[in-house]
């Protein structure tokens, strides 16, 4: 995934470093204590010049990450946070990492330049005030906790989200949870059939007449 660039004034752009790796600007060389000798030594020189370089160095390392969680997400959620305690956002964090998901908070105007290209572009106008975003990479967990924690956590409010190209208001969101997770339909799959995982599996991988007997047992039971 190509990563955003973030619009730097020329004034900005020199070599610096960041994290250990340096962060391409004009072309020309200039090392750490160059750089600082440059923001409060030289002639007219800004005394910020180098906090305001790597802060921008990590705000485009930010932008790049929130593009990839986009690209990948099954389903992204926004929620508005206000009035949460510490601890209600670990226990929320906690939830969703037990279902394999993640929370995020970060600056709406960096969250919309890194929505660009992503399949939940159109999700931009649901980041406004203090939002939180959930996401997973099956296609429902992170609703499925949002809703959860919504009911019992009223600073929690459910904005919307989106499930691939498709943006969801709080009443989509509400839907997207109340279907099956990928477990669960596994589960049920497994359940219907009347047999264990490796029987399933079996069955897969059998000739196509195995295939269609199973077939012809669910409609029988079906219509039993």
């Amino acid at each position: 995934m190509a990563r955003k660039r973030l619009d730097i004034p020329p004034e900005m752009e020199f070599d610096t470093f960041c994290f250990g790796k340096p962060v391409q600007g004009s072309g020309r060389h200039h090392g750490l204590n160059a750089s600082r000798k440059r923001g409060t030594n030289e002639p007219g020189g800004n005394p910020h010049t180098w906090s305001e370089t790597v802060d921008r160095a990590q705000k485009a390392e930010l932008v790049d990450e929130l593009g990839q969680v986009f690209a990948s997400s099954g389903v992204v959620v926004v929620a508005r946070y206000t009035g949460m305690t510490v601890a209600q956002m670990q226990a929320l964090r906690a939830k969703m990492r037990e279902v394999g998901g993640a929370v995020r908070v970060a600056k709406n105007t960096l969250a919309k330049i890194a929505l660009g290209g992503t399949p939940p572009e159109k999700m931009g106008s649901l980041l406004a005030g203090m939002t939180v975003l959930a996401y997973s990479e099956d296609p429902v967990a992170a609703a499925k906790v949002c809703e959860a924690f919504a009911k019992t956590n009223d600073k929690f409010v459910i904005l919307g989200g989106a499930m691939g190209t498709e943006v969801l208001d709080p009443a989509g969101v509400k839907a997207v949870a109340s279907m099956p997770s990928r477990e669960e339909l596994i589960a049920q799959i497994v359940s219907i059939i009347g047999a264990p995982a490796s029987s399933l599996a079996g069955a897969i991988g059998a000739p196509g007449a195995n295939i269609a007997g199973i077939l012809k047992t669910l409609e029988e039971r079906e219509a039993a």
